[in-house]
């Protein structure tokens, strides 16, 4: 009977920890609460996966109230796919957080870095399972506002410049987003997802839902960083304490990816938003110049966080290209790289966070000779790396494959060619770190401070996270056939036959809830 309840529990679960956080006062007990309760969601999250790939569309009414009367929560493979990564990344972080925050936050802060950490979980899990429009817009709030103090609590000053241009792009972003929901409510007086889709598809061409895209597009675009109203990130991913610099280039941006897909395929329809609005042009070239833009920005920067973070937008741009490609193999190729960049820079921040722990700089030069001080972490470093670039038998290079593919079968050459050079571009990037890493001496500080290795919680689950890349760029099984039986249900093409299929899912899930009681 509990198991019913599950795809309510990883928004429930944080947010009552949350604020028990705060009360137990204590840094210990507060990370060791929020460590159980995230690796608890993250058990719940790869269940509600299995049982979506196995039964399909999971619905759970919010006090037994009916959609679209009711909140409904509705978990399907794209959803239940990115809750286990932003859960699992979350759990990794926090045992990597235990040792790395103490020399980059003040002691007196800890228990707030907890509670904001878990309270941006509960935002991230609410985004992705509610199946309510304007809830998605609160959730999405309450996930930036954690994010915004997450950023601010580094020692750096420099940090709170970078949270308050996050707080004021992203305040930006919401903004136009909350804009573009009231229009389409406006228009079609419900605010459930399904509900609109089938309410929009009503109308052939409408100002005012065209209208309310537009703000929802260009809103979650900042949220997710798309070129060219990226430029709140690197800031904020370079002053953030390193386990906050690795949480949100792992999770955050993803969901805004999320959020972008979720309206475009199941809102408003693939069909409308590409081939009426020719929304798939746009975005395409924004991918395209996201790619190389980015990717040469980060080859000229001397401080690692910034290069890492640059090549986050490119990475993204990977994700945008799939989805401008308006096929099942192009929105199956976006999903994939969603679920292995997160494996990919989650490693990367945690290597570079063990660095910064130990040499107290995230400048290129700190990292000269670390390939025999810090083998473990140049070791787990080099394989999110290589698998950054695409090369064979790491996670990268699948999803990349797949997105050459997906181009190559729309007779795409150009955009095929441009993947390829596009990778080229990450060899430059981490090629020079991993040349001053192994083929460098160390620099010569005039301290007699000798550079250790990071501790083992730090270097666990960043070897957890390595050893994944791997794992993941030879057994596909799993990855590739969530990513590709979500993007096909996505692209279903009956969104009767869907409705029909969710109602049916929704009145069995309340008829459950009625006799829990």
């Amino acid at each position: 009977m509990f198991e019913q309840h599950f795809p309510v529990l990883p928004i429930v679960l944080p947010l009552i920890a949350a604020p028990l956080c705060m009360l137990l006062g204590r840094s210990q007990l507060a990370w060791l609460l929020a460590t159980i309760v995230s690796g608890i969601s993250f058990c719940i999250a790869v269940s509600l996966l299995m049982v979506t790939l196995d039964q399909g569309v999971l619905s759970y009414a919010l006090g037994g109230w009916e959609p679209p009367w009711g909140i409904e929560m509705r978990l399907d493979v794209a959803n239940a796919l990115i809750l286990s990564v932003v859960t699992g990344i979350s759990t990794l972080v926090l045992v990597y957080a235990k040792d790395s925050i103490a020399t980059e936050i003040p002691q007196s802060q800890h228990t707030l870095f907890y509670t904001a950490h878990l309270l941006c979980l509960t935002g991230l899990s609410g985004i992705l399972t509610t199946s309510d429009a304007f809830n998605l817009f609160v959730f999405l709030e309450i996930s930036s506002l954690a994010t915004y103090t997450l950023v601010s609590l580094a020692s750096d000053r420099r940090a709170l410049t970078a949270a308050f241009r996050y707080l004021v792009m992203g305040t930006i972003g919401a903004t136009f987003i909350l804009i573009g929901v009231g229009m389409m409510y406006m228009k079609t007086g419900t605010l459930n997802m399904l509900d609109l889709a089938a309410r929009i598809g009503e109308f052939e061409y409408n100002r005012t839902l065209n209208t309310g895209l537009a703000f929802i597009l260009v809103g979650v675009s900042i949220k997710l960083a798309l070129f060219p109203l990226h430029m709140w990130l690197p800031p904020a991913y370079t002053h953030a304490p390193s386990a906050v610099s690795a949480f949100l280039a792992s999770t955050a941006t993803k969901v805004a990816v999320y959020v972008m897909i979720r309206f475009i395929f199941t809102i408003y329809g693939a069909e409308y938003v590409f081939y009426s609005m020719g929304m798939d042009v746009i975005l395409l070239v924004l991918a395209i110049v996201a790619i190389f833009n980015c990717s040469f920005v980060a080859t000229v920067q001397s401080n690692v966080k910034t290069m890492l973070a640059y090549s986050s937008v490119a990475q993204i741009g990977y994700m945008i290209l799939g989805i401008s490609l308006v096929t099942t193999a192009g929105l199956m190729a976006g999903l994939l790289h969603i679920f292995n960049h997160a494996l990919m820079k989650g490693a990367l921040f945690m290597a570079v966070g063990a660095v910064f722990m130990r040499t107290g700089s995230a400048d290129i030069k700190a990292f000269r000779g670390l390939g025999k001080t810090m083998p473990w972490t140049m070791a787990a470093f080099t394989i999110a790396g290589l698998s950054i670039i695409g090369v064979p038998l790491t996670a990268g290079f699948v999803s990349k494959w797949y997105l050459v593919t997906a181009a190559l079968e729309q007779q795409h050459w150009v955009i095929a060619f441009l993947v390829l050079i596009g990778s080229l571009l990450a060899i430059v990037y981490i090629g020079r770190i991993l040349e001053a890493a192994y083929f460098k001496d160390p620099v010569q500080s005039g301290s007699d401070k000798t550079i250790k290795e990071a501790p083992l919680m730090m270097l666990v689950p960043m070897w957890i996270l390595a050893v994944a890349n791997i794992y993941f760029g030879i057994d596909t099984s799993l990855s590739v056939t969530a990513a590709d039986a979500a993007a096909n249900w996505l692209f279903e093409p009956s969104a009767q036959a869907v409705s029909q299929s969710v109602s049916q899912s929704t009145t069995q899930s309340a008829s459950e809830l009625g006799a829990a009681r």
